[in-house]
C-alpha cells in the first residue's frame, strides 16, 4: 500500500518498536524547539495513547498525516488491523447495513472488499475542542490465502473538506496489493 510521503508510519507491534517510532516522531516534530517542554510532553502522551489504542484494537501499523495545504495541516490517520476471521465483502455489507454508507467495492490489486463511510464525534475530537465530526472510511479486505480480514480505518477531523479527504483515502486503499510470504500466505504490501 502506498501512502503520501508526508504520512508517518508507526509500527504497533512489538511494543518496543512502537515506543521507538513514537519517540522518533516527537523528536522530528520538535527538532530545534527547546522552549515547549509542556507541549512536547502532551504531544508524546497523545501519540503514545493513540498508538496503544490502535494496538489494543488489533492494529499492526498506524499512519499519521503531516500533509499541509496552504500552510493548513490536513489531519488524517490510517489504522491497519488484522481481524482473525474471514469475511466475504457481501457478508460485511449485510452485517453493517444501516450503519453508515456501506457498499461492496473492488480494489484494483487486492480484489473484492467492503467499504463503509460514516461520521462520528470521537472522544479525542471533543477533547481537542473541535466543532466538527470525524469522517471515517473503513475497508474490509479478505486475505487471499488465510482466514483473516485486513481492516483499513481512515479517519479525518476535517469535516469541511471531508469529500476531498475521502478521495485521498480511496486512492490509498486502491494501492493495496497482496505479496506472497515465504510460507505461502498472503501479506499486505
Amino acid at each position: 500500500m502506498i501512502t503520501p510521503e508526508d504520512w508517518y508510519r508507526i509500527p504497533l507491534q512489538p511494543q518496543e518498536q512502537r515506543e521507538a517510532s513514537v519517540s522518533a516522531l516527537i523528536w522530528r516534530q520538535f527538532a530545534g524547539v527547546d522552549d515547549q517542554p509542556v507541549l512536547r510532553r502532551q504531544a508524546e502522551e497523545h501519540l503514545t495513547g493513540a498508538a496503544l489504542a490502535g494496538a489494543d484494537r488489533g492494529g499492526v501499523v498506524l499512519y499519521l498525516s503531516f500533509l499541509a495545504a496552504a500552510g493548513i495541516p490536513l489531519s488524517a490517520s490510517l489504522l491497519v488491523s488484522r481481524v482473525h476471521e474471514r469475511f466475504d465483502s457481501l457478508d460485511v455489507v449485510a452485517a453493517l447495513a444501516g450503519q453508515g454508507e456501506v457498499v461492496p467495492v473492488t480494489l484494483p490489486a487486492a480484489g473484492r472488499a467492503a467499504r463503509r463511510r460514516r461520521t462520528e464525534r470521537s472522544r479525542e475530537t471533543k477533547k481537542l475542542g473541535s466543532d466538527f465530526d470525524d469522517t471515517i472510511v473503513e475497508y474490509f479486505v479478505p486475505a487471499p490465502l488465510n482466514d483473516e480480514t485486513l481492516m483499513l480505518t481512515f479517519s479525518t477531523p476535517m469535516e469541511p473538506i471531508a469529500d476531498a479527504m475521502v478521495e485521498l483515502f480511496d486512492a490509498i486503499a486502491g494501492t493495496l496489493r497482496w505479496q506472497a510470504r515465504t510460507e505461502g500466505k498472503g501479506e499486505p504490501a
